[in-house]
Order: C-alpha cells, then sequence, then structure tokens
C-alpha cells in the first residue's frame, strides 16, 4: 500500500459510500472501486461490507483503519518536521541521553552552539537508561553514559563530563530533607529502597549500608517505582545525582561516601565532523564552568 491507497481506504471508511468519497479524492468512483478491491488483495481479507446504501467497515477493516490512521499522522508529521528541517537546517547532530535532567546544561549547549553554527541542528534522543545499543548501530552521533558502562567498547571516543555524586532522595518534608549532608548512620531504623536499575557504584554503596546499618530494605522495580514509594511514605533512597530533575518535589541530599559515577560523551571514532568535536567541548566547558553545580 501507498499513502494514496491509505487515503482512500481512510475516506471511504469515513464516507461509507463509494460515490461521495471518489468525489472527495477527486477520483471516479470505478477508479476507488478498483483501489479497494485491490487493496483487500494484498492485504488478504475484506475490508468493507458492500450493500446498495454503501459500505461499511468488517471488524478486521475497523481495527486495520486504526493502524492506518496511526500510520498516516506519523507520516505527516516526519513529512512536516522534514520541511521544517530542510529550511533551517543543512546537517544535524542526534546525542542519546535517558533523561533531560542526565545532562542537565544540554539546552543551554545546543542554544548557544545553533546560535554559533548557523544550519547544524543539535536533536536529543531519549533511550532507556543505560542502553548503548542504538548509538552502536549508529542512531546516534554523541551518547552520555556511565564510564564503567562503554569503556571497554571499541571504536568511540570518550571525553569525561562530570563525576556524579550519590544523593539521598526523600520527601521535602522529612527531617533529613533539612541536613547540609547524610551520614550512613542518619539511615538507622529508616526503610530504604534498592536496586531498580541501580548502577554498580550504587550497588556498593546500598550492601554497605544493608551490612552497617540498622535499618529494613526492599527491592523496587525501576526509578518510577522509587519515586511513587518515597511519596508513599514506604521508604527513602539513593541514586545518582544525574538523575535528578531539579523540579523541587523531592529533596537530593549529598550521602557521604567515597563512591562516584563517572559521566562521559561517547562518539564514533569514524566520525571526523569538526562540528561533533566543537559540540562536545562546549558541553565540557559549560560543565567546568559550573562546577559548583555537581559539588
Amino acid at each position: 500500500m501507498d499513502t494514496k491507497q491509505i487515503d482512500y481506504v481512510l475516506e471511504l471508511a469515513q464516507t461509507q459510500n463509494f460515490n461521495r468519497a471518489a468525489e472527495n479524492l477527486f477520483i471516479s468512483q470505478p477508479a476507488l472501486t478498483y483501489q479497494i478491491k485491490l487493496i483487500e488483495s494484498e492485504v488478504g481479507f475484506a475490508l468493507f461490507e458492500r450493500s446498495p446504501r454503501g459500505a461499511v467497515l468488517t471488524p478486521a477493516g475497523e481495527q486495520f483503519c486504526i493502524t492506518l490512521r496511526n500510520i498516516r499522522d506519523e507520516f505527516r508529521r516526519a513529512v512536516e518536521q522534514g520541511q521544517n528541517f530542510s529550511t533551517r537546517y543543512r546537517t544535524n547532530i542526534t546525542i542519546g541521553l535517558p533523561m533531560r535532567s542526565a545532562v542537565y546544561f544540554l539546552p543551554k549547549a545546543i542554544e548557544i552552539f545553533e546560535h554559533d553554527n548557523a544550519g547544524i541542528s543539535v536533536t536529543p534522543h531519549y533511550l532507556p537508561l543505560y542502553d548503548v545499543s542504538a548509538f552502536l548501530k549508529g542512531e546516534e552521533d554523541i551518547l552520555f553514559s556511565r564510564l564503567k558502562n562503554i569503556r571497554n567498547i571499541p571504536g568511540i571516543k570518550i571525553y569525561p563530563l562530570f563525576k556524579s555524586r550519590i544523593y539521598l532522595i526523600t520527601e521535602r518534608t522529612d527531617p533529613l530533607a533539612q541536613k547540609e549532608i547524610i551520614q550512613p548512620e542518619d539511615l538507622e531504623g529508616r526503610t530504604l529502597m534498592i536496586g531498580g536499575g541501580s548502577p554498580p557504584e550504587l550497588r556498593a554503596v546500598q550492601q554497605r549500608i544493608i551490612e552497617t546499618v540498622n535499618l529494613s530494605y526492599f527491592n523496587s522495580s525501576d526509578r518510577e517505582t522509587t519515586l511513587t514509594n518515597i511519596t508513599a511514605h514506604k521508604g527513602i533512597c539513593l541514586a545518582p545525582g544525574f538523575l535528578n530533575d531539579h523540579n523541587g518535589e523531592f529533596a537530593w541530599i549529598p550521602f557521604n561516601c567515597p563512591e562516584y559515577i563517572d559521566c562521559v560523551l561517547c562518539t564514533h571514532s569514524g566520525d571526523k565532523r569538526e562540528s561533533i568535536k566543537d559540540f562536545v567541548k562546549l558541553l565540557q566547558k559549560i560543565y567546568r564552568d559550573n562546577e559548583w553545580f555537581m559539588a
């Protein structure tokens, strides 16, 4: 099926009348009838039940049209985005990251870079946490990652960005939220949520606390579940600072431990574009100029 045929099916589904649909599509009724038969032959099932009064979708046709509408809408959006891009930019840089907060200064970097480099666009691409598969397939030009997650991968260049501390996350009304730094003994008698995709550095901290501090703990499956449980007064948790979305809903208090997470940017060794290097250098400079942010 092509896009015109998708329009034929959806218009007939809307009007339920071959003559009216053909008029709206600016084609003849026999041509529309032929196209619908051709489409039904291609998909292998009847889309419409014909009658002297018109045509109505079969149950299979109803389900088929739901998907067709989504395909048409996505295609139109893709065309519009392509048109917008083609009029403003000559090239694009894609950066993969798990969430906007991971590279807090990314919007600032994009604004500066696109102002100074007319015709070059920078597009964020949001990925599952610690997932490098799309980058390795070449779908991203730059990837934000933990150093330990990618340091043994061949064919990439690694650029240090910042060191992320470990923080305790609590409700803002929690007494612990008033402290400037959390000591392990401050967690006595509390309930600590662990797991949820924690990186090895964080798991080491969690395990040490469990072994040395008198507290309760339970596994939480993922970040969103953990934050929901905090709001439900079920516990507190530790997390890398780069996951802080800075929306003020929770208190993030530095935790006193020697562990930290090396956060880096990666590029493909074979990508020789100066624009890639320039954007990475810009992000590095912004983070150097704002070292207070990670303190």
